[in-house]
């Protein structure tokens, strides 16, 4: 009979080790946490893992975030688990995967660096990623990282098909997301538009055209990561004035920074906003504009 997995996470992402362990047959692990008045972290691994093959759950969703998990794996490791499934269900500073400017720090490659030196297990160190920005950064991990990049969608495609009409069209926010967007509209065979931007300065650009017709019809966009939500506001705008009925998004990473979910829905040109639970930040900005939709079952799969 085999023993349990057993399923730890960071404090920020309690919620999705909640709802993993209601889903599944799993032991709890449980991590006692604290601060030093000097803001050093104490951790204690309470839950014996010597021989256990551990789940650790947190996304790097700050540096403190990022040490958390790092110090966390490395214990459960150095106190004997048989193996490690390591899921981030955000990858911070994924915008980050190039260098564009000379002397420019490539975090997403460094923090890969510093994953990739944990010490191995004996049945090797696995690594799940939901939605990546770039393809490319699962090529940063070295050594011998086992690496599982997931994408959510089937998630996407439900909350589609739920929120807009038949004929709709899926679209996204610029030329740089068409390729992904295009597999979504091609697998619910729909048409899949993007909008064309001319760079004005440093920080704006302005919609030049849109690569199809979305002249009544409903239109999803959707977009990996929506940070202040400036450039989804932008393209929503365009395809109204393109003659779009309706307008919904979607997203994974729903980071919502800076009153960002206020400001969309204040543009008034989008209906509802649906995204992933992969961010804390999700949970902090509900309401009846905003739909949240669980990656726990996604997890699930890569357990079991």
């Amino acid at each position: 009979m085999m023993e349990k997995k057993i399923i730890f996470s960071i404090p920020d992402y309690k919620y999705l080790q909640e709802e993993i362990l209601q889903l599944g047959d799993f032991e709890k692990g449980i991590i006692e946490v604290k601060l030093f008045p000097d803001g050093e972290r104490y951790q204690r691994i309470m839950t014996p893992v010597n021989g256990k093959d551990v789940v650790l759950i947190g996304g790097t969703i700050s540096d403190s975030d990022t040490l958390e998990i790092y110090d966390l794996a490395y214990a459960l490791i150095k106190y004997g688990a048989r193996s490690i499934q390591l899921f981030f269900p955000y990858f911070g500073y994924s915008t980050m995967e190039r260098a564009v400017k000379i002397g420019e720090v490539v975090t997403a490659k460094s923090r890969a660096v510093m994953f990739s030196s944990l010490p191995r297990t004996s049945l090797g160190n696995h690594f799940v990623f939901f939605d990546l920005h770039s393809e490319g950064i699962p090529h940063y991990f070295e050594g011998q990282a086992l690496i599982n990049h997931v994408y959510c969608k089937p998630i996407i495609i439900k909350a589609a098909l739920e929120l807009a009409e038949d004929g709709f069209v899926m679209a996204c926010t610029d030329a740089g997301r068409a390729k992904w967007v295009e597999s979504l509209a091609n697998e619910m065979g729909v048409n899949a538009a993007f909008v064309f931007k001319r760079r004005i300065s440093g920080d704006k650009t302005e919609v030049t055209s849109i690569s199809a017709d979305v002249e009544g019809r409903d239109v999803v966009i959707y977009d990996d990561m929506v940070r202040t939500g400036g450039s989804l506001i932008n393209a929503a705008k365009a395809y109204k004035s393109a003659g779009a009925k309706k307008i919904f998004t979607i997203t994974t990473h729903g980071l919502f920074s800076n009153d960002a979910l206020k400001k969309i829905q204040e543009s008034g040109v989008i209906e509802k906003v649906v995204s992933t639970n992969s961010h804390p930040n999700s949970f902090a900005n509900q309401s009846d504009f905003l739909q949240i939709k669980s990656i726990a079952p996604l997890i699930l799969e890569q357990l079991i």
